[in-house]
């Protein structure tokens, strides 16, 4: 970051003491108010409720908040950091929550990084929220907290570390194929990078139907049988990838249609690239400094490169998921976020580009362009109710007008 945005940013943080607040939705100007808001009042909707747990989400704004949880053990790239340095981290997610998808959301740094005692914290709050939305929290905890969590607990729990990255990957592959004329079934893919990313896009390529899939980590590939570095987690990878057993991820993109980095910079050449597949895609999304720059990965004959940096087309971005899936998750009141509802909202950020505006340079929208929030809401909304995870069922279309209503857009 140059010296003036970074004096910038410090300042913006400073002068506004973080960047969430909590804002009231009526007015207390008369007694009347007064006797409403707090008690006497207060007590009628505490009574039906003590009645019917279930008008929780009628009388309370549980339906419409999240928290945003971590413990500071994988902040961004900055590492183990602690719960008070993660604080504008998440303080930032919840903006995005709020401008982007209409979401109340606060952040919940624990001084902790106990599996049990995370799970602790969060089940002890959950009466209190609609969702979760686990952020920043280090592989391989990150899989048991998340497995736990939707066990123990009756709200939709999302990693977006895992999950967001996952989808919106997806919804690039998707339109990068259309380029390629290349089938989801068909297609070999190599990923560059074993945590909580990675594993989810293996997980998630593979529900898509994806045809073959060889993950690799620092040590080379995973294979059933490697005795280093393996853990339960690179072991159930093991089970349904890299059926050739290959060692090397040079081995591994002979013949890929795809490589998926998700691991640190400079690890893939120009050369590597050309061992691939005819028309091969890159997707190069370690941060700040990617597996290969697209100029060199084009040098190499990619035909569709993408990134998680801004300054690159076809950037990957978060942003185009976690806002949507949430907030469509919570306007039908969901128990889980299932692979159902991950897979509609890939195909509706995908659905996004036109067939005539697909190119080369823009297989997935901006991750500024409102339009696409409340089409993931809507999308996630109706993959709930078809999968029988939604409590209330609505029109996947006033999802989409929810959003629009409570992020200003209408």
């Amino acid at each position: 970051m140059n010296s003036n945005l970074r004096a910038k940013t410090l300042e913006l943080h400073r002068i506004n003491q973080g960047k969430v607040a909590i804002k009231s939705k009526v007015e207390v100007r008369t007694q009347e108010d007064l006797s409403m808001v707090y008690t006497p009042g207060v007590a009628e909707p505490c009574r039906e409720i003590s009645k019917n747990p279930g008008l929780v989400w009628e009388y309370t704004a549980r339906g419409k908040m999240i928290a945003v949880v971590t413990d500071g053990s994988a902040v961004l790239g900055l590492g183990n950091i602690g719960p008070e340095a993660a604080l504008p981290v998440m303080e930032g997610k919840c903006v995005l929550f709020k401008v982007y998808g209409g979401v109340d959301a606060f952040p919940l740094c624990l001084a902790t990084q106990e599996v049990t005692k995370v799970v602790e914290v969060v089940k002890l709050i959950s009466p209190t929220i609609g969702g979760v939305n686990l952020e920043d929290i280090s592989a391989p905890r990150c899989f048991e907290i998340e497995k736990r969590l939707k066990e123990e607990t009756d709200i939709p729990i999302f990693h977006d570390d895992q999950h967001g990255t996952a989808i919106v990957v997806a919804a690039g592959l998707i339109n990068a194929l259309k380029l390629v004329g290349k089938s989801v079934e068909d297609v070999k893919v190599t990923i560059n990078g074993a945590g909580a990313a990675g594993t989810a896009v293996a997980k998630f390529l593979s529900g898509l139907g994806v045809g073959e899939i060889i993950v690799c980590d620092r040590k080379g590939a995973i294979y059933q049988g490697r005795k280093e570095n393996m853990d339960c987690y690179k072991e159930e990878l093991a089970l349904f990838t890299n059926r050739e057993g290959v060692k090397t991820l040079q081995d591994a993109l002979k013949g890929s249609d795809v490589f998926i980095g998700l691991s640190v910079g400079g690890v893939l050449t120009a050369e590597m690239v050309k061992t691939m597949a005819k028309d091969p895609i890159i997707f190069a999304l370690a941060n700040p400094e990617p597996e290969i720059y697209p100029e060199e990965a084009r040098q190499g004959g990619a035909y569709v490169v993408a990134t998680g940096r801004s300054d690159f087309p076809n950037q990957i971005n978060n942003l185009l998921a976690f806002p949507g899936v949430l907030k469509g998750a919570l306007e039908v009141r969901a128990r889980d976020i299932n692979m159902a509802m991950k897979i509609a909202a890939a195909q509706a950020i995908a659905s996004l580009v036109e067939e005539d505006e697909l190119d080369v340079g823009y297989i997935i929208p901006s991750a500024l362009d409102r339009r696409v929030a409340p089409s993931v809401a809507a999308a996630v909304a109706g993959a709930a109710i078809e999968s029988g995870v939604a409590r209330i069922r609505k029109d996947p279309s006033d999802v989409a007008a929810a959003v629009k209503r409570d992020t200003g857009q209408s």
